[in-house]
């Protein structure tokens, strides 16, 4: 099959399935296209939380999957392929995060979306790269905070708080490695454009960002915007979304580092043969799920 028709049986699949699909923003554009909601963690979830599908499709990473099998224990989710981990939800265990809670008694944990369902269950609140700092607010009365896994996201919040916070020695390796000279030279290259930037960047690298935020922060700064040039500092496939709602505007990937390898494995026979075997479903067991269920809760109460 050519790729519409994969796309027209991906449809036909997914309404005889009673089925939703989610992709996330890093996703091939072929299919975001098809997505029934396309966004980043935060909005995935919201989408997740509010479905009255029966099969929730989750084309992404494993701990996305999870979290939808978390907020909704009652429908199934398949994940296309298993073989579809996170790095950076890899850089921290259950043993570590006991051990660091042991470390700092009485210290609330806040667990960035990007980390496995078990490593949730012993977190106090969840949040996402959107909206970390309002997670973090609305723990102020805490002196301080342990954020994990990825300590670039917790040195940024800790600008914006008189609460410490006690970083995560975790990484996204997507975004870790852009350096300022990266940026240097594609500004170099297009000095008026605005640069753009994930919070999961080094701090050197968000210093020179004219905006940072998650993806969806960065489109809506794309749309309010009205330079003809952007630098955007995340991964490539949020390209696909910026060019679409801004035809008439140029972004430029603020280095070639910027592809999550895993995010590209999924590819449109996975979710046919994931829908048409209605496999491989992703289920957390209760004993994990409602611990790691309050965690989101709190995220999501306050989005």
């Amino acid at each position: 099959m050519d790729q519409r028709e994969l796309q027209n049986k991906i449809r036909k699949l997914l309404k005889d399935r009673n089925a939703v699909l989610l992709v996330h923003y890093y996703q091939p554009g072929e299919i975001q296209d098809i997505a029934d909601i396309l966004g980043d963690s935060l909005m995935l979830s919201l989408g997740a939380a509010k479905t009255d599908a029966d099969v929730i499709v989750f084309a992404g990473v494993h701990f996305m999957a999870e979290s939808a099998s978390i907020i909704c224990p009652d429908k199934t989710v398949l994940l296309p392929r298993l073989d579809v981990g996170c790095p950076l939800a890899d850089m921290i265990t259950e043993k570590q995060l006991i051990q660091t809670r042991k470390d700092h008694p009485g210290v609330p944990v806040v667990t960035y979306i990007n980390s496995s369902a078990r490593i949730k269950a012993l977190s106090d609140a969840c949040c996402t790269s959107s909206n970390a700092l309002k997670v973090v607010g609305s723990l102020a009365g805490d002196k301080k905070i342990i954020m994990a896994p990825d300590g670039n996201l917790a040195r940024y919040v800790s600008g914006f708080t008189d609460t410490e916070i006690i970083p995560w020695n975790g990484y996204c390796p997507v975004h870790h490695f852009v350096t300022v000279d990266d940026i240097r030279k594609v500004k170099g290259e297009h000095p008026r454009a605005l640069f753009a930037a994930h919070p999961e960047c080094p701090p050197d690298v968000l210093a020179m960002a004219d905006f940072v935020g998650g993806t969806g922060g960065i489109l809506r700064f794309a749309r309010e915007s009205d330079v003809s040039e952007m630098i955007i500092g995340t991964e490539m496939g949020l390209l696909y979304q910026l060019k679409k709602q801004n035809p008439d505007m140029t972004f430029i990937p603020a280095s070639e580092k910027l592809i999550c390898r895993t995010m590209k494995l999924i590819i449109l026979d996975d979710i046919v043969n994931a829908l048409t075997e209605m496999k491989h479903v992703i289920k957390v067991p209760e004993e994990i799920r409602i611990p790691a269920r309050k965690a989101l809760d709190r995220m999501l109460a306050i989005s």
